[in-house]
């Protein structure tokens, strides 16, 4: 290939025109089926463009069926075409910002998320079915029997420093080197997210985030009076990096709140090079990163995906996380890394509630330390590569044509693209009518975007979910028209 640099052009991106060179270059046998394609370092060299844009011109290739990727070897020409439906392209949001108001949109759909009458294909909660429950309830009632009374009084922040321990064990996973000082126990997450934006934004503050999100960031920042800017988002690699530089450069950003690994909805993983790149990104406009890596584990492709924190020489990224999306959602443990926010975040924790509950905390460490977690998150992990790959093809058998749908290679939910004439809301009371739950796509953006799509949950799969993807199918169907 030649070592020149690609002719842009106003009206196509330029990892579009990338794209589109390989592909002829496939198609007149230039590289032949089974061949291995430049490394995205070498492309990126040679036509003198950001690894990034190599990337993202690999992820379309992928797409389309052209090349394949494969661990640790690089990307090949494929020797077959994808046989799934065709993902949902990069987002394209308005740029600018929005004050957020889903909550009364979001309480619609939690409501009905513990109905037991109704085919949960929606909320996104854990199996049941893989909780570690025996150990962890077998650990609980030991450690009753043995501190007594101490189970029950108050474990001050920081928190147990027993579990902050195993939690930094854990975090070497992530790539990252934390001391067990580094660490506050949490009420969850979602505590975790709500100090880290009170430590670093002011109600009226602009803060930008994936497009789309999880609606728990979106009520976070209505709660707290934030402003949302959301940020184009593809469904591989996750934030642009372009359309970020450009936010930055025209919004007063004061903070990003992102997921780069395996973002809810969208289930896409940034990879470690975009990381660096974006890291890199906010050190210039000095702007915090506060990163969610709560299904950071969940990965069941290639390895453990580093968090953007582990690269961070400047204590900028405050890492939030928590076991309610791989362990157990009740005991509501999470934890947060504050960086150099760490004296903003002791006192809002102290102040918003004291401790955090003892027992789990306790249970949790114990739990940790005896070496279980490795051996369940295995088991865990092969059941949502699975279970995904079942839900897919169920959606492809049964959803109408013009349906897209993400390939995630983590975590345990499926963003899909319904065609243009369905109303996700209306699908939403349509198929609570046919005892099937889904979350419609407006619940994820602070603007109600996405109209024609919902995410599914493929955490547990079963003859009723089957069915009741095929029955939301004919629904589908019938209101498409």
């Amino acid at each position: 290939m030649t070592a020149s640099r690609i002719p842009t052009d106003k009206k196509t991106w330029l990892y579009q025109m990338l794209a589109d060179e390989i592909a002829r270059l496939i198609e007149a046998g230039t590289f032949r089926k089974a061949e291995r394609i430049p490394s995205v370092r070498n492309l990126s060299r040679q036509k003198k463009v950001s690894i990034s844009t190599v990337q993202q011109a690999y992820f379309l290739l992928e797409k389309k069926g052209l090349i394949e990727a494969r661990h640790k070897s690089g990307y090949y020409v494929s020797d077959r075409r994808r046989t799934g439906l065709p993902e949902p392209e990069e987002t394209s949001p308005r740029p600018d910002p929005t004050r957020v108001s889903v909550h009364e949109l979001v309480m619609m759909v939690l409501q009905d998320a513990h109905n037991r009458d109704l085919v949960q294909l929606g909320p996104a909660i854990p199996s049941p079915e893989v909780f570690a429950s025996k150990k962890l309830n077998s650990t609980t009632i030991s450690l009753i029997r043995e501190l007594g009374g101490q189970t029950l009084g108050y474990e001050m922040s920081p928190g147990s420093r027993e579990l902050r321990v195993q939690i930094a064990r854990l975090a070497l996973n992530a790539g990252c080197d934390f001391s067990p000082d580094d660490i506050i126990i949490t009420s969850g997450c979602t505590e975790a997210m709500d100090l880290a934006l009170r430590a670093v934004c002011r109600p009226g503050d602009t803060v930008a985030i994936e497009s789309p999100t999880y609606f728990g960031i979106l009520q976070n920042l209505e709660a707290l009076g934030l402003r949302a800017l959301e940020i184009p988002t593809h469904p591989r690699e996750g934030v642009s990096l372009d359309a970020l530089r450009f936010a930055l450069e025209h919004q007063p950003v004061r903070a990003c709140l992102f997921v780069p690994n395996f973002n809810n909805p969208l289930g896409s993983c940034m990879p470690g090079e975009n990381k660096k790149e974006l890291l890199s990104l906010l050190n210039e406009f000095d702007v915090p990163l506060i990163e969610n890596d709560i299904s950071g584990e969940l990965y069941f492709e290639g390895e453990r995906p580093r968090a953007t924190k582990s690269f961070d020489e400047q204590g900028r990224v405050i890492l939030c996380s928590s076991f309610s999306k791989d362990l157990c959602p009740g005991f509501r443990l999470g934890w947060i890394v504050p960086g150099r926010s760490a004296e903003a975040v002791t006192r809002l924790k102290f102040s918003a509630s004291l401790a955090t509950a003892t027992l789990p905390q306790l249970t949790m460490a114990r739990f940790l330390a005896g070496g279980g977690y490795g051996h369940y998150l295995r088991r865990i992990k092969r059941a949502h590569k699975h279970n995904i790959s079942a839900a897919s093809r169920a959606v492809k058998l049964a959803f109408p044509k013009g349906t897209q749908v993400t390939q995630p290679s983590g975590g345990y939910l499926l963003w899909v693209k319904l065609p243009d004439t369905v109303d996700s809301l209306e699908l939403y009371k349509a198929a609570l009518k046919s005892g099937i739950t889904i979350v419609p796509g407006p619940v994820f953006s602070a603007r109600r975007q996405y109209r024609n799509f919902i995410r599914l949950n493929a955490a547990s799969w079963s003859r009723p979910k089957e069915e009741a993807i095929a029955r939301l199918g004919r629904i589908i169907e019938e209101l498409s028209g």
